[in-house]
């Protein structure tokens, strides 16, 4: 069994239950929730919009491979209606934004998945839950752990 850990985010429709749908399917799908953060409000980050995001993080044991596990939580996006994934900065309102934040301490540089996710450590609304499940989880690029990330992220803004 993999440890990982997944950012979860919705700013559209009634966006505590998509978070919980999200969480619902991820369980049945990727793997058992170990510990899942409370959910917080933050404001868009990289783009403008009136809709306000829900925002939690939630550690999930799975037998899946990071490609496998980036597929499944692609498909879920997709059925609960999300229509197209973020790209080259460019940032819009979702239903649902579901990422792969680390796999166990293992660094990815694909095509397609780049774990640890490339820029949670500029992310308040990916380290406030992150701070709150796993605070001494230590990036494996950046060798902080998560609660150092949030005090330089809080120092610096």
């Amino acid at each position: 069994m993999s440890r990982i850990y997944l950012g979860i985010g919705s700013n559209l429709g009634d966006k505590e239950q998509n978070i919980k749908t999200a969480l619902k399917l991820v369980e049945e799908r990727v793997g058992k929730i170990i510990i899942q953060s409370s959910i917080c409000q933050t404001m868009p980050w990289g783009f403008h919009s009136d809709n306000i995001f829900f925002n939690a993080a939630a550690c999930v044991e799975t037998n899946l491979t990071p490609m496998q596990v980036l597929s499944v939580i692609k498909m879920i996006e997709m059925e609960m209606g999300r229509t197209s994934k973020s790209s080259q900065g460019m940032y819009a309102d979702r239903i649902i934004d579901l990422d792969l934040l680390f796999y166990e301490d293992q660094v990815i540089n694909e095509v397609m998945l780049t774990v640890p996710h490339p820029l949670l450590q500029y992310r308040m609304f990916v380290l406030m839950p992150m701070t709150e499940i796993a605070p001494d989880l230590v990036h494996p690029v950046l060798k902080l752990p998560m609660r150092e990330l949030l005090t330089r992220l809080v120092i610096n803004e």
